[in-house]
């Protein structure tokens, strides 16, 4: 069993012979009157003087300089393509994520996200990113892919672009975007975990599907369901389907609340 490195609490140093080096009084007060100094300093100079005397402070730039592949350079181009999705039924509710394929109102989603509104079951509505919030009907979809096609009355939308999926490399950096927990607009970071991973998305076993993914430790969570992943250049390399829980001996899909 190793040796505890200190003997005082937590907030106080350890040495390196594992003994707490306690704070005397003398050496407090002097901290103490270090800080108020320095308070005086940064006080007296906002308002432009210094012991009587005036003084002229150098500042930094408030603007920050966000480069053509940054994160927050392709969130900003990603981010109006991404649509927030809400199937309603009789037998319930569930909300999921979406993408524009198609300027002319095409979206690419979850099969499992709209499945249960499907067939004339129920309704769905789709919010676009700014807000605007549009009925939409069910182009096609296919439970072996877990993928669906849906159509909103509305053109001039902003479609995503596909990349290669099979040039997608380990260790790769890529960004999940869509509306985990009812959040929507939500963008988080990460990479390549591994590739080919064989999943099993649907929440059915009439809709299952057993696929090959692409497997990223970006925080994905119930939501994200049919949102985009994105290469470094900003261009779709997956749709975000499933997710590993504890506790569980495989990986489901989940499409939100």
């Amino acid at each position: 069993m190793s040796e505890p490195m200190g003997t005082g609490p937590w907030w106080v140093p350890s040495s390196s012979h594992g003994k707490a080096k306690f704070v005397t009084r003398s050496n407090a007060l002097l901290m103490a009157g270090i800080a108020g100094l320095v308070g005086a300093v940064f006080g007296a100079s906002s308002s432009g003087s210094l012991f009587g005397h005036e003084v002229k402070l150098s500042s930094v730039s408030s603007s920050i300089e966000r480069p053509p592949g940054s994160v927050a350079d392709i969130a900003q181009r990603v981010l109006p393509s991404v649509v927030s999705i809400s199937a309603e039924s009789s037998a319930g509710g569930g909300t999921g994520t979406g993408f524009v394929i198609d300027s002319a109102g095409y979206i690419l989603t979850n099969n499992h996200v709209i499945a249960d509104a499907a067939d004339g079951r129920g309704t769905i509505e789709v919010q676009l990113n700014d807000g605007t919030t549009l009925d939409a009907t069910i182009v096609g979809r296919d439970s072996s892919y877990d993928l669906a096609v849906l159509k909103v009355n509305r053109t001039g939308l902003t479609a995503l672009t596909f990349g290669d999926s099979d040039q997608v490399a380990v260790g790769d950096s890529v960004i999940a975007i869509g509306s985990p927990l009812g959040l929507s607009g939500t963008v988080t970071l990460g990479i390549v975990s591994a590739k080919d991973r064989a999943v099993t998305a649907g929440e059915s076993a009439g809709d299952s599907s057993f696929i090959n993914a692409i497997q990223t430790d970006a925080a994905i969570n119930p939501g994200n369901s049919g949102g985009p992943l994105v290469n470094s250049a900003g261009a779709v390399i997956g749709v975000n389907s499933a997710i590993a829980t504890l506790g569980s001996s495989s990986i489901n899909s989940q499409s939100g609340s």
